[in-house]
């Protein structure tokens, strides 16, 4: 195994934190991308990982995503995410949270937490039991916090219409077919919110049944989750796990368009390319998945209740459109305009 600093998604971590705790079974990697503007954001995920490398190259990516997404939403907050390791069987217990909530308040404030894949926010309680480095919480009607998921979902929506407007010039969505790839809390969500405006809906997930199911319930189509990608739609829409746009998959995508919540989507910076070159209009994730981090970033700092929130989740679509204007004035890729602008704001322009 290479060190650390030198593997491919190293980019100039600020730190990269490995804990264990043998008593309750934690195994966790804390990555902190930057500090920049603030204590390091992001949440924790709790996921079954074939070896340890696989583990710390996904913090490192999602660490280095939440730099550039917490900067493009414009919070004063830095970059980091953390992994609990899984066992096949995905036990998690009280006792590994509380050990982790530990691990995090040993930072002192500089990587705080929230819910991510395989959490929920009763977790981020227990987690909270042990340090103040947490957000995400239960929180009472229309103050901000709690559950990020409808709150991605909701800036996902604006970004699939801001798409739908700038490549098939539309101001609606109705009669437009979305293809969302994953129906959990974002894609759910989001299919909810596209069918209520008249969409076109395909669906898959690992979960056969609920995207049966739902599609359904929404008048809409569902197919295998290995076919999503090729499926005939206007917009594509990847809401599940990342790295699935490479090579291989984006020679085969039928759509005029890719937005959708998941984190990073893209296989290796080449792929932004190819998008680019096959004329596809790309959302860059950290900029349209954005809401969660919106809703969470403002709970943890205190600074706003929903309405607050909802009116910075509605300017998402406001740094799309800045993304995708200066790709066709410069002919730059989304993807790398996206990276440069989030680099100048964390002081690595």
């Amino acid at each position: 195994m290479s060190a650390t600093w030198d593997l491919p998604d190293f980019d100039d971590h600020e730190a990269v934190h490995l804990f264990r705790d043998v008593e309750s079974g934690l195994s966790a990697i804390i990555a902190v991308h930057s500090t920049h503007l603030g204590p390091a954001a992001g949440g924790v995920r709790f996921w079954h990982y074939a070896d340890s490398t696989r583990a710390i190259t996904d913090a490192l990516r999602l660490s280095r995503g939440m730099s550039f997404k917490n900067a493009m939403a414009g919070l004063p907050m830095g970059g980091g995410k953390a992994v609990i390791l899984a066992d096949e069987q995905r036990t998690k217990t009280p006792r590994m949270l509380r050990a982790f909530g530990r691990a995090i308040d040993s930072l002192g404030g500089r990587y705080v937490t929230a819910e991510d894949v395989g959490m929920t926010d009763d977790d981020m309680v227990v987690i909270g039991s042990q340090t103040d480095h947490v957000s995400g919480l239960p929180v009472e009607s229309g103050a901000a916090g709690g559950d990020p998921g409808p709150y991605t979902a909701l800036g996902v929506f604006l970004g699939v219409k801001a798409a739908a407007k700038r490549a098939l010039g539309t101001d609606s969505v109705k009669g437009v077919h979305v293809a969302i790839q994953g129906i959990g809390s974002v894609g759910g969500g989001l299919a909810k919110l596209l069918a209520a405006e008249g969409a076109r809906l395909t669906l898959a997930d690992v979960d056969a049944e609920r995207a049966q199911a739902l599609a359904g319930e929404y008048g809409g189509e569902a197919v295998a989750p290995d076919a999503i990608l090729a499926v005939e739609a206007d917009i594509l829409s990847p809401c599940a796990l990342g790295a699935i746009l490479d090579e291989r998959s984006i020679a085969a995508l039928r759509c005029s368009a890719v937005a959708g919540g998941a984190n990073n989507q893209l296989a290796t910076p080449a792929d932004g390319q190819r998008i680019h070159d096959r004329g596809i209009l790309f959302a860059p994730d950290y900029v349209i998945n954005a809401g969660g981090i919106i809703n969470v970033g403002l709970e943890y700092l205190g600074q706003g209740d929903q309405r607050e929130v909802e009116a910075r989740i509605a300017k998402i679509p406001e740094r799309l459109e800045q993304v995708w204007q200066e790709s066709e004035e410069t002919g730059d890729p989304a993807a790398d305009v996206a990276d440069r602008i989030a680099r100048r704001l964390i002081g690595r322009g």
